[in-house]
């Protein structure tokens, strides 16, 4: 499909003996935030880490705007374009948030100078704190500087794990508000288990059970469906 930036066709994943990803297959239209749902251990997470060459694929099909990813090195995925937010919000303590973000830039360039300007706007701590140390942030920082590492390289995909895990409800939303400008600019695929979160975000989703998809449709819609809700995702 022209208008897929990103395409799973019957992967399949185990971790150990564990057969995590049974078949998962489900298009993501370019331009439109999809949101992975499900409960704890649906294998939301090991979607994304399978795309992003984390986890071994060992049958299927990964596409990115058309082109075979399946079997690319982690590193080589990200430099065909595919940003990765991990849900550890893996940022070097011992570093400044400056040295942090300069360590992720792939190519510095007009657009990345742009995006750091952006950056700011979006999320002011990430200026005020510019020259210190990574590790004095609290959480709800360091997921922003997460989100900003990934999101500073001219991207076509943004891939969210659980971002709001352990933060707040003010800085959820803030977060969310955030997510929401950055939607604009490359399209995101999050895993979240805050459905407000992810209904700030997202425009599709996808619900995911037992390592596989059994529900897909308008974010817009699932809201307002409670038995779809309560039923797949303990939503009363």
């Amino acid at each position: 499909m022209t208008d897929s930036i990103l395409v799973l066709n019957e992967v399949h994943s185990y971790i150990e003996q564990h057969h995590i990803l049974q078949g998962i297959t489900f298009n993501v239209t370019s331009g439109r935030p999809t949101v992975l749902l499900g409960r704890n251990g649906a294998g939301k997470s090991s979607v994304l880490r399978a795309i992003m060459g984390l986890n071994p694929i060992t049958s299927g099909e990964v596409f990115l705007a058309g082109a075979p990813v399946h079997g690319l090195k982690p590193y080589e995925i990200t430099r065909l374009g595919v940003g990765f937010v991990a849900e550890e919000r893996a940022v070097f303590y011992n570093l400044t948030v400056e040295e942090n973000m300069r360590l992720s830039i792939l190519t510095e360039s007009e657009i990345t100078r742009a995006r750091q300007e952006m950056i700011f706007e979006l999320f002011p701590d990430i200026k005020k704190f510019w020259k210190s140390k990574a590790g004095v942030l609290s959480g709800g920082q360091k997921q922003m500087l997460a989100v900003a590492r990934a999101f500073i390289n001219d991207h076509q995909l943004l891939l969210i794990d659980e971002p709001s895990k352990g933060l707040a409800p003010i800085v959820v939303d803030q977060l969310g508000e955030s997510l929401v400008k950055i939607r604009d600019k490359t399209t995101i695929v999050l895993v979240e288990q805050n459905f407000h979160l992810a209904s700030m975000v997202g425009s599709d989703f996808f619900i995911l059970d037992d390592g596989r998809v059994v529900h897909q449709g308008l974010m817009k819609d699932l809201v307002d469906d409670h038995e779809l809700k309560k039923k797949y995702l303990g939503i009363g």
